[in-house]
């Protein structure tokens, strides 16, 4: 385990029984009479991952000291939603490798895991449904459209080699920060916290998820397969235009460009080296992670703003370390 992650771990030590109360809760609302629905759900929650989603909405509550029960129920419903997205993503882009093993889809196929998924989305609403709160309802049922939208502008960027950083920018706000910002929003209304307190709680979640996201792009230029749990070159293979790549045309030659261009619109994993080789050359992965940078700095910034307590320190713990991480 890398130093990161051992700091990681410590920050999320807090609410390491807030997160055994919540895998109860999936435990239970994954039951289903259809085998299939509980053994793909149960396949790819057991995966594990950094689940930084539930646990935002926990140490969210914590730092604003909310004890209540539906903290469970909402931390399990943020990961249900965050499990069908990806469970849709892996089908969308064709992956077969995800945090080390293989994806749903290449173990039950495409049909099932997109069943899975919608199974799992309507669940989450059922749950919301029962805490019973409009504002709540009204959270969760924004994020997951804005996060359908953010999926479709991917899908439409693919192989564009003309996307800017604005439309990059747009598209993971939508696709992964959006999720982000509602569990650090749903803690402030669990509270019933004033609304400059909820406007903070979800600036800091969406500059986190932002950060989280550009970080990420970085790693497919610049890590281990070991690392990452994920095959490299598969954002280029999918024709995925990322803040490294855009970066790396705006500062190359003309020849710089028009290879990276090509690789961008035919998927070409065969020029994975050169293009790596560029993004390195044209510093483009050092002023990525000085965009991601500026995002963990406002999501620390907003902290300043809430109750200091051992919860918002792990918070800041959390933003503070992308800066690190290696996958």
């Amino acid at each position: 385990m890398s130093a990161n992650s051992s700091s990681t771990a410590a920050a999320l030590a807090l609410i390491a029984d807030d997160m055994s109360a919540m895998d109860a809760v999936i435990a239970r609302r994954l039951q289903s009479e259809v085998p299939l629905v509980a053994q793909v759900s149960q396949y790819i929650i057991a995966a594990g991952g950094k689940r930084l989603r539930p646990a935002l909405v926990l140490l969210m509550c914590g730092a604003l000291d909310y004890r209540g029960a539906q903290r469970f129920n909402l931390a399990a419903v943020v990961e249900f939603i965050h499990t069908a997205t990806l469970l849709h993503d892996d089908v969308v882009d064709e992956s077969t490798l995800r945090r080390g093993r293989s994806t749903a889809n290449e173990i039950f196929g495409n049909p099932a895991s997109v069943l899975v998924g919608d199974f799992l989305y309507s669940r989450a609403f059922q749950m919301m449904v029962e805490v019973g709160d409009m504002r709540i309802m009204q959270t969760l049922a924004e994020a997951t459209n804005v996060i359908a939208e953010g999926e479709v502008l991917q899908l439409m960027n693919m192989h564009d080699a003309g996307l800017t950083e604005a439309g990059y920018l747009r598209v993971i706000r939508s696709k992964t920060a959006k999720l982000f910002e509602a569990s650090a929003r749903l803690a402030a209304l669990l509270a019933q916290s004033s609304p400059a307190v909820e406007q903070h709680c979800a600036e800091y979640g969406q500059a986190l998820g932002t950060a989280f996201q550009v970080i990420d792009d970085v790693l497919d230029y610049d890590g281990e397969v070991l690392e990452m749990g994920k095959n490299l070159g598969d954002d280029l293979r999918e024709g995925k235009v990322t803040l490294p790549l855009i970066i790396a045309m705006q500062r190359g030659t003309q020849a710089e460009r028009a290879t990276i261009q090509q690789a961008i619109e035919t998927g070409g994993t065969g020029q994975m080296a050169q293009v790596i080789n560029i993004v390195q050359k044209t510093g483009a992965l050092r002023a990525t992670r000085d965009a991601a940078a500026a995002e963990a700095l406002r999501a620390l910034n907003a902290l300043q703003n809430l109750p200091q307590n051992p919860y918002s320190h792990a918070l800041e713990k959390l933003a503070s370390q992308l800066l690190a991480r290696r996958s």
